[in-house]
């Protein structure tokens, strides 16, 4: 099995997610990613996440905690931690670890495909 490589983000080491050059994009995961309005609110949240979560809680290069997103949401662990999975299944997010910290950050370039793809065939 070979390893993501590393790459640093703060200064922490970590394994960068392995990423399709190609932007695949599975259209009915999307669509079942979407057709829930919590995982819509939680693209919108990382679309501006300045505006959602504190300053000092966002990492550019990596994305926002996951505890962050659980504290804004309100709902329990377990259950952001199943919407997250979905929309990191679909394509929509990525995620990375830093030391014992899961980040996530929306994957913009699957989300542009994504809305081409709509345009063009409906």
């Amino acid at each position: 099995m070979t390893r993501d490589p590393i790459v640093e983000c703060d200064g922490s080491a970590f394994h960068e997610p392995m990423v399709e050059m190609k932007c695949m994009v599975d259209e009915n995961l999307i669509h079942k990613a979407l057709a829930n309005p919590f995982r819509r609110e939680i693209l919108r949240w990382l679309k501006t996440p300045e505006e959602y979560f504190l300053r000092s809680r966002i990492d550019l290069g990596c994305g926002v905690p996951l505890n962050a997103i659980h504290a804004r949401s309100g709902l329990s662990q377990s259950t952001v931690s199943a919407h997250l999975a979905t929309l990191i299944d679909a394509g929509l997010l990525v995620s990375t670890r830093v030391g014992q910290w899961m980040f996530v950050m929306r994957n913009d370039e699957v989300i542009r495909a994504f809305a081409e793809q709509i345009r063009k065939e409906i």
